[in-house]
């Protein structure tokens, strides 16, 4: 994952990833660990299933574990936001030309925190791509595999 790319994270998307990295090293780790000791006390390992099932869920945690240490390691926390225009970290409420009456809320932010349930999008995603650095008023064309769009800055938080 060193590509030399910051991963970008507001400070709640960073608090949330140390909160679940400590959860995992400090409560899930040493649960597995015990789960592995009692399930290789029942004896032949071979047709285990518990040992099987905590080996893997052991794989999962270790993986998971590196996965978010490599994130903080590389991380970019959005400290300020300007929001005379649209950048990561702000929320931005649109309004789709064809529609006026459909107006859309947004949060920029890096991917790794993206979760459209939320409407936090990525900065990546293609609309985010298309609002970078505009301001309130501004139509923007926005490219979708659906064909282009237009779209208008109502608000900028």
């Amino acid at each position: 994952m060193s590509n030399n790319k910051p991963i970008l994270l507001t400070k709640e998307g960073y608090e949330e990833i140390k909160d679940e990295l400590n959860d995992l090293i400090n409560v899930k780790r040493p649960a597995n660990i015990e789960a592995i000791k009692e399930a290789r006390a029942l004896g032949d390992l071979s047709e285990n299933a518990d040992y099987d099932a905590a080996r893997n869920e052991q794989a999962e945690i270790e993986a998971k574990i590196k996965k978010l240490e490599t994130i903080l390691e590389n991380v970019q926390i959005i400290e300020s936001v300007n929001t005379d225009e649209v950048g990561v970290g702000t929320t931005v409420k649109i309004a789709y030309i064809d529609d006026e009456d459909d107006v859309d809320q947004y949060k920029i932010v890096g991917s790794q925190e993206a979760d459209p349930f939320e409407s936090k999008i990525s900065n990546e995603s293609p609309i985010a791509k298309a609002l970078m650095g505009h301001k309130v008023g501004d139509v923007v064309s926005v490219e979708s595999p659906n064909g282009n769009y237009e779209v208008k800055v109502i608000e900028i938080n």
